[in-house]
């Protein structure tokens, strides 16, 4: 088989294949060699041999991450990220490296928003913090590095020390604050003037407080900061790419990511664009499964961009939905 090294530079090149070719390489690769995704086809009695398009490629419910190791080949892992779990068992996704996972986040963000070394990186998140495994936290640790800047850290309940960080930077670099929803909403109590900042909405309320629409959450924080957009991140710790939202909730993918939709009643009837349950096609996800049904609900529209609009009927809590309207 292709190393994980080498798919990583095709996958990196979409631009310059067909998604729908590298999509459909991978799936026979990975029902062949993916022990866990090959019980799954023969147990919905998927004739996988036979498939041609990608739309009929059938995505993995995500809560196996629970309960298997989720392997394409043998090797062994380089990390071990852990989900968040609010209330259940958590996910785990071992990766064979961590290099090209960050390699892999940093292509993403600069692809939105630039070079690292154009920010001051500080993060409020302390429900992710007081855990270990976070796969965010990783990432954001390697771009605060990468970044090389003076001012970039964490903050846990120390909020006013963030404020003094923020209110003190005078030079010229973009200053980009990554949030969890309740921890901003608290913070955004105070009211500042942060016109100046980028503020990141990393997911929901973590079970500190009651869920609401993404639009109140974002109309409140451009409000309290006194910002024009709220920015928003989509990862989770069984993919290994993000995508991101540079307002309005709309987000979209790098070009080895795509989104699709499923009926909320039938996980195997295709929606063209519209509501239904979201699931994804992660190229990079080469070494686990690259299929995923997430659990998630969304709106998908044509252009391939998409909303969330929280978690379909009886799924169990992941810490990061915000209500559908």
């Amino acid at each position: 088989m292709e190393d994980t090294k080498k798919w990583q530079e095709r996958v990196q090149q979409t631009a310059r294949h067909t998604f729908d070719a590298l999509a459909l390489e991978l799936f026979f690769r990975q029902a062949r060699h993916n022990a866990l995704y090959a019980d799954y086809l023969q147990a919905i009695r998927c004739p996988w041999e036979k498939i041609t398009t990608v739309d009929e490629i059938p995505f993995l419910p995500i809560q196996f991450f629970k309960t298997h190791r989720l392997m394409t080949g043998r090797w062994e892992p380089e990390a071990v990220y852990l989900s968040s779990g609010v209330g259940g068992a958590v996910s785990r996704h071992g990766v064979e490296s961590e290099s090209r996972y960050l390699q892999n986040a940093e292509k993403i963000f600069t692809q939105f928003f630039g070079a690292l070394s154009d920010y001051h990186f500080l993060a409020l998140l302390p429900s992710y913090l007081e855990r270990k495994g976070s796969s965010l936290i990783v990432m954001l640790k390697y771009f605060m590095e990468k970044s090389q800047s003076p001012h970039a850290g964490f903050y846990l309940r120390n909020t006013e020390e963030l404020i003094h960080k923020i209110e003190s930077i005078k030079d010229r670099r973009k200053i980009m604050l990554w949030g969890v929803a309740y921890s901003l909403l608290d913070l955004a109590a105070r009211k500042f003037d942060w016109s100046r900042c980028l503020i990141l909405e990393t997911g929901g309320m973590k079970g500190q407080r009651a869920e609401i629409t993404r639009d109140e959450l974002h109309h409140t924080l451009k409000q309290q900061f006194n910002v024009k957009n709220i920015l928003s991140e989509y990862g989770m710790t069984e993919l290994l790419s993000q995508a991101y939202s540079l307002g309005n909730g709309i987000f979209k993918n790098p070009p080895w990511m795509k989104i699709y939709i499923r009926d909320l009643a039938d996980p195997f009837q295709k929606i063209a664009v519209g509501r239904g349950r979201v699931c994804v096609i992660d190229l990079a996800n080469s070494h686990s499964c690259a299929f995923i049904e997430t659990q998630d609900a969304g709106l998908l529209y044509e252009d391939g961009s998409f909303e969330l609009l929280g978690r379909v009927e009886n799924a169990e809590a992941r810490g990061c939905n915000l209500m559908v309207q």
